[in-house]
């Protein structure tokens, strides 16, 4: 049955897009050769869109949540397009990710409009919505190349807009048109023609707008027969893997050969005015290739391949504050390394808040996803982590009870994969250090598991932060500024300053006896404040060691465990 354009509708497209992704992911990744062979195009996308339905489902829980008056109400459709654009933003992955969240952002501007363009029946405002969506996507790249996921979404919008009918319809003629110019890409791209395949990114548009088209139509075509389709319409000598030669070419000139591409992708999400981005811009042109800058109203994802990732980082601080910085090394043979050399027999793989407690983590051998604050990491990037450290059986620290459940769908995707996964429901992240401290692989891996679960589970852990508002808790009511110590998750302890609470809470721990005490720093905390707790745990509690790591955490200024 036909659904209206409304917000319920963009939720079931997020989530049918991300079902789509996800099936499609393998073979998008595989075909990954334009404009680095990095074979991460459909983990990227599935990232991106993840983010997004992510987003969504937040504005659905705080309508469902807000009081009895607004119970019952379902959010407007602009607020829905909003969060699914935002959500993109934030969270967008590679080259591709970064073009959809445009694509999605541009689409919000005109679906979010106080009055979006036509009647009830949506046509004209998904007509309208994809043009500007390309428009958006265009003025986003630096240097467009046809053949692209740019190519596929014009064509897609130019189809949408002759076509006649309400919103099912439109969406149906704009993945119609996308399949069918995605299949001729390989004609218009050297470097794809030469490999056979179309373009990943194109690939993962058209499973998008399949998941739009479906979740207006109510059609449920099973998407395996699409993604066959447009396997047989545009890989034709292929074989499923990615050409054993990293290499890009120039955008301005795709066709007169390749060359060695870039050594590192960068990433980040942008605090800046217009004008300091036109100037950004111009400078990363400058420095490197593949520049896409996306986004708006002060916040905006800049994504850019250069040899020089440090330069581009200082071109982010200049035009305004940089976060969520991320530097890929593609490293030789990017994409084809991890499908040629023997995986190891296991990993660890954990996530942890700070460079501090990653720099620690990694140099013992665990593969490190990082969580800033307010940042946890999507399942997908747990899984993509998880094949990163490409090992026959890996043992998963969540270090974070609202991972729960992200961290158990990453585990069943890892094991439909062939991966033996173990998931051990850490809390903190001092629990996954002493996980990881009596982390053996020469064990069997039963074995070093239970051991990785007491030593974790014997780790009794708390945290210190700072209240941001008055507010009720289990030890009173505290004012904004007061120090909250958390036991176990609970608040335990409210005092005015950091050292003197932490006190209390470590006396409160030790009551119940105690080996060894571990203090992780957050990012700022002087030294001094270790001294003091270590002195006054020597003074105080016999017998109890103390260990001091620099975690570099933002969120929480100190982590303890008492094991």
């Amino acid at each position: 049955m036909p659904h209206t354009l409304d917000a319920t509708a963009v939720r079931t497209w997020c989530a049918l897009a991300l079902d789509a992704l996800g099936r499609a992911r393998e073979e998008i990744d595989a075909i990954n050769v334009y404009p680095v062979a990095d074979g991460d195009t459909g983990t990227n996308l599935y990232l991106t869109v993840e983010s997004a339905a992510r987003a969504v489902e937040a504005v659905f829980d705080g309508h469902a949540t807000a009081g009895p008056a607004a119970r019952d109400r379902l959010p407007g459709l602009a607020d829905a397009v909003r969060a699914m654009a935002h959500g993109a933003l934030i969270g967008a992955r590679g080259n591709s990710g970064t073009i959809l969240a445009q694509l999605l952002r541009g689409m919000a501007e005109v679906l979010a409009a106080e009055e979006p363009p036509g009647g009830p029946d949506g046509g004209e405002a998904l007509r309208a919505a994809l043009r500007r969506a390309v428009a958006s996507a265009y003025e986003g790249v630096a240097r467009p190349v046809e053949g692209t996921v740019l190519t596929v979404a014009a064509a897609a919008a130019k189809a949408a807009s002759n076509a006649p009918g309400g919103a099912p319809e439109v969406a149906r003629a704009a993945d119609e048109a996308a399949r069918a110019a995605l299949a001729v890409t390989p004609g218009q791209l050297d470097v794809l023609g030469r490999a056979g395949v179309v373009d990943a990114g194109g690939l993962g548009l058209v499973e998008v707008l399949g998941a739009l088209s479906r979740a207006l139509s109510g059609e449920s075509a099973p998407p395996e027969a699409r993604r066959e389709r447009g396997h047989r319409a545009g890989r034709q000598d292929a074989g499923g893997e990615a050409p054993a030669t990293r290499a890009w070419c120039t955008e301005t000139e795709p066709t007169t050969g390749c060359r060695p591409a870039p050594a590192f992708e960068v990433i980040y999400l942008l605090d800046a005015d217009d004008t300091a981005v036109a100037r950004l811009r111009t400078r990363l042109d400058a420095l490197g290739d593949s520049l896409v800058v996306v986004g708006g109203d002060g916040l905006w994802n800049v994504h850019v391949h250069v040899d020089d990732a440090g330069a581009a980082v200082e071109a982010g601080i200049e035009a305004g504050r940089p976060h969520r910085v991320r530097i890929t090394h593609f490293g030789p043979a990017a994409g084809t390394a991890a499908r040629t050399r023997e995986p190891v027999q296991r990993a660890v793989v954990t996530v942890v808040p700070g460079d501090g407690l990653a720099g620690l983590c990694g140099e013992a051998g665990a593969t490190v996803v990082p969580a800033g604050p307010g940042e946890p990491p999507a399942s997908g990037e747990l899984v993509a982590a998880i094949r990163r450290a490409h090992a026959r059986e890996v043992v998963l620290l969540p270090n974070d009870p609202e991972l729960r459940h992200t961290a158990a769908a990453a585990a069943e995707q890892a094991r439909t994969e062939g991966v033996r996964v173990a998931l051990i429901p850490t809390r903190s992240a001092v629990q996954g250090i002493a996980a990881l401290a009596v982390h053996e692989p020469e064990r069997g891996f039963d074995e070093d598991v239970v051991a990785m679960t007491a030593a974790a589970g014997a780790t009794r852990y708390a945290e210190l932060a700072v209240a941001e508002r008055q507010s009720w808790t289990m030890a009173g009511v505290c004012q904004a500024g007061d120090v909250l110590g958390l036991i176990d998750g609970d608040v335990a302890v409210i005092g005015t300053e950091l050292a003197g609470t932490a006190e209390t809470v470590l006396d409160r721990m030790l009551a119940a006896g105690g080996e060894m005490v571990t203090l992780v720093l957050g990012a700022g905390v002087p030294g001094s404040v270790a001294d003091r707790l270590e002195r006054h745990v020597r003074e105080g509690h016999l017998a109890v060691d103390t260990v001091v790591y620099r975690g570099g955490q933002q969120a929480a200024p100190l982590l303890i465990g008492v094991e």
